[in-house]
């Protein structure tokens, strides 16, 4: 007799988990997207949604590598400091150097990539105790090659064709956030329907039976940090083209924006949770409440605290999502 009722309360707390997990960012952004479309006339324009999805770009392909990280319950800060290398050894070899433009930017992305197999090599055959370990201190290793290399000066005068990366755009959309698109697509085929992708979820959800199932975990890592750094180093390019210089200071406190990207986005600290299709709501969501910030007159040191409030927003939302999930409660 008590069959029924159980399977009703099941089916209610099923529909309350799909709405906090999988419909918590859309439904987010859909609300905050009326309110400043109601606060600011300027807000729900074409032009400005544009400059919305150009805004998002950088931040969503940082993310993107980002969130093969904390789905192996890992974590990347050095992307932020991966992605001013890579920029500045592309700027030295193209601008000072004189290089073929196409072959230095491979070659700084090869960069960013190399940055991040350290990270996972210290990671995997160092044994280094955490992620936030070998990442954090890649990240002021490589900050530091930056500013040495290029004797803390920008370096600006990049070709057109590189350019169009991060400011071109084919008709009224940004070639940075279609760029951003193809990547998603190629990360969702990557992450459900290869198996490094599953080995990846697998490895983040419980690295002990993935191990004893024989997966191997140190490679899973390695070729996570590996893809992390190239994301980074693809960000790079997007932000070097928009402001056509690459400096050494570039992307500082860029890991924030990405680890609340993939949080908002439905991500888990605990790992084997997350979705790159929330990972770019997440992005997206950030750079709406940047844009609706700047559009009301809000004081950029304002809006540091409302971002940093966000982000703590973000992590107690990962808190209840553990919290209702089933495995919290056996």
């Amino acid at each position: 007799m008590q069959a029924k009722p159980l399977e009703q309360e099941a089916r209610r707390v099923d529909w309350k988990d799909l709405m906090l997990n999988r419909m918590g960012a859309l439904l987010g952004l859909i609300i905050i997207m009326i309110g400043l479309s109601l606060a600011s006339p300027r807000f729900f324009t074409v032009g400005n949604l544009m400059n919305v999805a150009q805004q998002s770009a950088i931040n969503a392909l940082v993310a993107s590598g980002m969130l093969l990280a904390i789905l192996t319950a890992g974590i990347d800060l050095s992307v932020g400091s991966i992605l001013a290398l890579s920029i500045c050894v592309s700027g030295i070899l193209i601008v000072k150097w004189g290089l073929n433009s196409l072959l230095g930017l491979l070659l700084g992305l090869g960069v960013a990539a190399g940055a991040g197999t350290i990270n996972g090599l210290l990671l995997t055959k160092l044994r280094l105790p955490h992620p936030f370990i070998s990442t954090l201190g890649m990240q002021n290793v490589a900050r530091g090659l930056a500013l040495i290399i290029t004797q803390a000066s920008p370096i600006s005068g990049f070709p057109r064709w590189i350019q169009f990366f991060g400011a071109g755009y084919v008709g009224r959309i940004p070639f940075s956030f279609i760029m951003v698109v193809v990547t998603v697509v190629t990360f969702h085929i990557f992450l459900t329907r290869t198996t490094l992708g599953r080995h990846i979820y697998a490895v983040g959800g419980n690295i002990e039976a993935a191990r004893l199932s024989g997966i191997d975990v140190d490679r899973v890592r390695l070729w996570v940090y590996t893809i992390s750094g190239f994301m980074a180093g693809l960000a790079g390019l997007t932000l070097m083209g928009r402001v056509n210089a690459a400096y050494p200071l570039a992307g500082l406190m860029y890991e924030t924006d990405a680890i609340a990207a993939v949080i908002i986005g439905g991500g888990s600290f605990m790992g084997g949770v997350g979705t790159i299709w929330g990972t770019l709501l997440g992005a997206i969501i950030i750079a709406v409440i940047r844009n609706g910030l700047n559009l009301l007159g809000v004081s950029p040191d304002t809006q540091t605290i409302i971002i940093g409030l966000v982000i703590i927003g973000s992590v107690y939302i990962d808190v209840l999502r553990r919290r209702r999930s089933p495995a919290s409660k056996r």
